[in-house]
């Protein structure tokens, strides 16, 4: 692929009246939800609602679980496993990993916990943080032998989370090279990106990628009840991908539990929230018996919000989210791996 021009280093070129940073663009998302969670949403086992992801024809859990969780020390293997099958059977599809989860425990285990037929019960995702070629191809064959498996259904760009990321990553002898040779060998089925810092950077990523006439499949970024207030990616980003058929994937219900100690929410009420967003998966972090139930619970309770109770969150919620205070990973460090990892990106 050609290098990209170095004047694109900057902020996104993006036409502001498009990505307007006002309630529209919030307001037309709770639109087409209401119509299209009717319309598309199919409630089926054990409660659980599947929605179309994006234009690829498959549909999936609206409720994905997280991989990072499965990897922690403080959950054991073999429960993790048990945990991770306990939700397949419940009715959950769609899994999350990354590479560098866990240093790699995360994808181990849920390799593990995949075996034994439940592989293709699944649609399964994992990440890269590769910005070169090489290091790409390297970090996505080490998935798929960790995972067990010969593909995954979706293959991700870990951490999106800086301005000259979607430069490296589309330049010449940059990662998107060795993703696409890996769908095309048949060891990736759909592509997406990921981030967690600013809005901005995803509308260059894919400002970007229509410079190099490429459609994301998914893109993945923070979404509940305080990111509507603070370098919103529900105001920003999220009608983007709706009017471009690209699903979205949402994460950090509960911003590593600190929105829930904000004490403006409820568990289940932030993870309602998030799934009355225009999106396919809400992906949360699942590490034990009750973090499980409480996510199926949520699903099998959640009916589309009205107007006037979105109003009501995001009025309880305004001053708590003022300066990211309770979403860090916006405004520290703290979440980002590849910024403590370096090498990670090659």
């Amino acid at each position: 692929m050609p290098p990209s021009d170095p004047a694109d280093s900057g902020r996104p070129t993006v036409n502001r009246r498009a990505f307007v940073k006002t309630a529209a663009g919030a307001v037309a998302a709770r639109q087409f939800l209401t119509s299209a969670l009717r319309a598309q949403s199919t409630p089926q086992h054990d409660g659980m609602i599947y929605r179309p992801l994006g234009r690829t024809g498959v549909r999936v859990s609206a409720i994905g679980f997280g991989g990072f969780h499965l990897g922690r020390p403080t959950l054991g293997e073999l429960d993790g496993i048990q945990l991770l099958r306990q939700a397949v059977d419940r009715g959950i599809t769609f899994m999350d990993n990354c590479w560098d989860y866990n240093n790699g425990e995360s994808e181990v285990r849920m390799g593990k916990a995949l075996a034994g037929g439940y592989r293709n019960k699944v649609f399964l995702m994992t990440k890269i943080d590769g910005r070169t070629r090489a290091a790409a191809a390297q970090q996505i064959d080490e998935s798929l032998q960790r995972l067990g498996t010969d593909h995954v259904d979706l293959m991700q760009f870990h951490e999106v989370i800086r301005l000259e990321d979607p430069d490296r990553i589309f330049a010449e002898g940059g990662a998107m090279e060795a993703m696409l040779a890996a769908r095309q060998a048949g060891k990736v089925r759909f592509i997406g990106f990921t981030g967690h810092k600013d809005p901005y950077v995803h509308l260059r990523m894919l400002d970007m990628a229509r410079k190099h006439n490429f459609r994301f499949d998914t893109v993945q970024m923070p979404l509940n009840v305080m990111d509507a207030h603070f370098r919103s990616f529900a105001r920003e980003v999220l009608p983007v991908l709706t009017r471009e058929g690209i699903a979205p994937l949402g994460m950090k219900c509960f911003g590593d539990h600190d929105i829930l100690n904000s004490n403006t929410v409820k568990p289940i009420e932030a993870l309602h929230y998030c799934l009355n967003l225009p999106i396919a998966v809400q992906i949360t972090g699942i590490d034990s018996q009750q973090v499980l139930d409480q996510a199926l619970e949520a699903v099998r309770t959640f009916r589309p919000l009205s107007q006037a109770e979105v109003a009501g969150i995001l009025d309880r919620t305004r001053a708590a989210a003022e300066n990211g205070k309770y979403e860090l990973y916006k405004t520290t460090t703290r979440n980002d791996g590849t910024a403590h990892n370096p090498q990670l990106l090659g």
